[in-house]
Formats: structure tokens, sequence, C-alpha cells
């Protein structure tokens, strides 16, 4: 008998001595007084096993049998061990037809020694951020670099994913490098999919936000600098916001935590080796699977997505893009080497007048003249001859201090007769 009951049998029993009224012992137990009157008679008929439950004691009629709970710690030592017990029983319901739950399996891998349970720890106080209320309102993007494919690809991919703030619809690719070209090919592919979002929540990477001067301060007047990705964004006209802590843009930080754990062991389950099969899977399965599970709905059911229109040309605003001055001879520098515009894009006043200039990517080098993207075309480097070699003076000697014979014959008194 539990504390709870030995308090409850006082209660009763104070009402039966008389120096309790039914009324007062119901709003000491918490309950009504026609509850209070029911088990006062079982009280009374059965007495002090009256407030003891009647299943105290008695197995549950919805335990797990023996022999399906063996089945399952074998099945997670044969083929998941290294699965948290989530995944692990939805791996068992899902590819052997084993109903169990997650607390269960987790009870069980934590006897059988295949769960360490984690420590509960007291973690930092955040001050919360309530969801944007539409879809395509603001996207958190951010880059993890992981073992995506363990042993069996390189040891490290960078996968580039953006989870919507207000329904967690997620996209992503995975990507050779964390550079400014890879970001734009995956902001690409998700504007051609889903339109221009309202805002774009990311970190303070160099990707986004150029490296200052130390002493530089955000309060000074000026013109400021902005990255090829900041200049994007700015084209499309998405809001860049920058987060001051990764706890500011946790939605996909916490996205990363589980994708480490999940994305890991369904590419383990698929056998993939391979970026480009890592990226056919991750679109074609794994995503489709994530927003159906974990995407909800948003607060307003309006999409602030936006479209492309017909003014936005994507390969010229995703590209790495700078002012130049044509030369004389109507050539570009660009990277050390020289880009001819062709004649028929030549006009007045086009020598060191200001051009934009695009290096895309798809490896083509374009200018805007007039209005009109034109391609340029490399110049061949000339052959400059090979200039003969110069034959340097040898060094004159100079004798020690003390040796020197320039004055030997020389005569004052010789000097001062003439």
């Amino acid at each position: 008998m539990g504390q709870r009951e030995r308090d409850r049998l006082k209660v009763l029993h104070e009402v039966e001595e008389g120096h309790l009224k039914q009324r007062e012992a119901a709003l000491q137990l918490g309950m009504s007084e026609r509850g209070l009157r029911k088990l006062l008679a079982r009280y009374r008929a059965k007495g002090d096993r009256a407030v003891v439950h009647g299943l105290k004691g008695r197995k549950s009629g919805q335990r797990l049998d023996g022999r399906t709970a063996a089945q399952a710690v074998k099945l997670v030592r044969a083929h998941y061990r290294d699965f948290g017990p989530t995944l692990a029983c939805e791996c068992l319901k899902e590819r052997h037809g084993l109903q169990i739950s997650r607390e269960k399996l987790r009870q069980l891998l934590t006897a059988a020694g295949l769960w360490e349970p984690k420590p509960w720890r007291l973690k930092s106080v955040h001050v919360w951020r309530p969801r944007r209320s539409c879809l395509g309102e603001m996207l958190q993007w951010d880059t993890s670099v992981h073992a995506w494919l363990e042993e069996r690809g390189p040891d490290k991919m960078y996968l580039i994913a953006g989870i919507d703030d207000a329904t967690n619809r997620l996209f992503g690719r995975f990507v050779p490098a964390d550079s400014t070209e890879q970001h734009m090919r995956v902001l690409w592919a998700y504007v051609e999919r889903y339109g221009r979002p309202q805002a774009l929540y990311t970190d303070r990477a160099s990707v986004f936000q150029p490296t200052l001067a130390p002493g530089w301060r955000e309060e000074e007047p000026g013109p400021k600098t902005e990255t090829q990705m900041g200049r994007a964004l700015r084209e499309l006209g998405i809001q860049w916001i920058a987060a001051h802590s990764p706890q500011a843009k946790g939605r996909v930080e916490r996205c990363f935590g589980t994708l480490q754990d999940r994305l890991v062991k369904a590419l383990r389950l698929a056998g993939v080796s391979t970026r480009e099969d890592a990226n056919r899977y991750l679109e074609e399965v794994f995503l489709a699977e994530w927003n159906e599970r974990f995407a909800r709905s948003a607060a307003h059911a309006a999409d602030a997505h936006r479209p492309i229109g017909a003014q936005l040309d994507l390969a010229s605003v995703l590209a790495v893009v700078e002012s130049r001055r044509p030369d004389n001879n109507y050539t570009v520098p660009w990277k050390g080497r020289k880009w001819q515009i062709p004649k028929a894009a030549i006009g007045t006043r086009l020598r060191r007048s200001p051009i934009r200039v695009e290096e895309r990517l798809d490896g083509r080098m374009m200018a805007q003249i007039s209005g009109k993207a034109v391609e340029l075309t490399l110049c061949e480097e000339a052959t400059r001859p090979q200039a003969k070699p110069v034959k340097r003076p040898g060094k004159r000697f100079v004798p020690p201090p003390g040796q020197s014979r320039w004055m030997d014959g020389f005569h004052l008194a010789a000097v001062r007769k003439g």
C-alpha cells in the first residue's frame, strides 16, 4: 500500500468516526461527494483493501510476450545495432512486421545492453520565437558536413538544406563543397520548384556576410560591401536575416541532428555509395517520406512564395557578377585573362564604361551590354619572344682592411715639387 492509499484510508477513518463530514472529506481527497460515497461503501464492505486499485499486482493484458520481445532484440542486434529505439521501432514494423512500442523497445534494448540512456541535464534557456504564419514566409538555411555515406563513399559530404519555418517542409541537396557556387545551385533548384521565399534565415558565414576589416562597425556611414550570395538574394527580392547564435535557427539545427541519425542509416539500408545516388535517393524517397511525416499545416493557408517572373533570369542572377571596364581593344579582364566582346555588340561609348560581367554556373562568360546578355570569348594568349639573358658585371674585389696597395708609388714630395 502506497502513501496515497494510506492518506485516503485516514480520511475515510475520520469520516467513519464522525470527525469529518462527507463534503469536507471529498474536498480533501479532490473528488466529488458522489465518488466519496461510493468509495466509503467499498470501504465498509472490504475494509482497508477498498483504497487499493483492483488491478494492482496483476499482470497487464497488454504486456508483450517473451517470444516477441526476444525476436525484437535479436533483430536489432543483427541489423540495427547502432539504431536508436525510435528508428529501430520503425524498421521492425516496416521491414519485419513486428509491432512493438518505442518505449518498450527502449526498455528491452537497455536491459540487453544495446542502448545506453542519456542522462538528463539542464540546458540553457533561450527566448522562444513563434513560427511564421505562412508557407514560404521564411526559410531556415544551413550546411551540415558529415560522413553521410560512412565508409562506402567520400569521408565527408556537405548537405545544404532549407526547412520552412511555418510548416517544417524540408529541401536539400548533397554538394561537394560549402561554396557560393553550390549554395546558388541548391537555391536555384528550390526556387524553380517552389518559387521565391520571402526571407532566408542563415548564419553569419562568409558565404553570406563579407569579412570586414578589424574595427569596422555597422553604424559607420558609407557603402558596405556584399557577397555574391548576398547580391543574388537582393536581386531575387529575398530578405537575408542573419542569426546571432545557432539556437536562433534551432529548427534547422535540430533537423540536422535528426538527419545525421536517420538519413545516414537510410542511405546505408538503401546501399547508396556515391553522391549522385545519394541525391537521387534524397529527392525521390527520403524527402517525400520526411515531409509526409514531419511537415505540419501553417497557421494560414496562403502560400507566400512568389513566382520567378519574366523579368528575372536565374542564370544571370545566380552567377559570379562584377563590374568591368572594357579596354580600348574591347576586351574585358577577368581573373588574369582577356575576354573579347563580339563585334556585333560593340557600340558607341562602350570603351572605359562599366558593364556587368557574369561568370555563370554553366561556365559561360556573359556581359550585359545595352540591356542584352552577350557571350564573351576567350582571347588566345600571345606568345612573347624570349628575352636574351643580360650579362651582369662581376663583383668588384675589395681587399680586407690594411691590405690595399693602391697608395704604392705615391710620394708626397713629388707632388709638392710639381
